[in-house]
């Protein structure tokens, strides 16, 4: 699949993907178009002294999206899809969430 004109299906996926980061509040979101094409938007974050935190500006939101071939995390999790049968593309959109620090005793 080429990458270099977003068709339709890859405009449709940036759309549902961008949404549903927005809507949850995760830090990032991918969605597996093939086995060799993804579409990840992923929201800055800054490390503060309990954590990682969004940008404490609620009137913007910096956003980098990324179209293209999956890093190793996701090589691996397309590797065990694929074992387990899964056919492409996956309808769900996979979240990661911020980590949550936990307070020293």
């Amino acid at each position: 699949m080429s990458i270099t004109v977003l068709d339709k299906r890859v405009r449709n996926a940036v759309a549902s993907t961008y949404e549903t980061l927005l809507r949850t509040g995760a830090w990032k979101a991918t969605k597996y178009l093939s086995e060799r094409t993804i579409v990840r938007v992923t929201r800055k974050r800054y490390e503060g002294k309990k954590g990682y935190k969004f940008d404490g500006r609620d009137s913007t939101t910096a956003i980098v999206l990324t179209v293209g071939r999956p890093n190793y995390l996701e090589a691996k999790f397309i590797k065990m899809a694929r074992k387990s049968g899964e056919p492409f593309p996956i309808g769900r959109v996979q979240l990661k969430f911020l980590p949550v620090m936990r307070p020293k005793v």
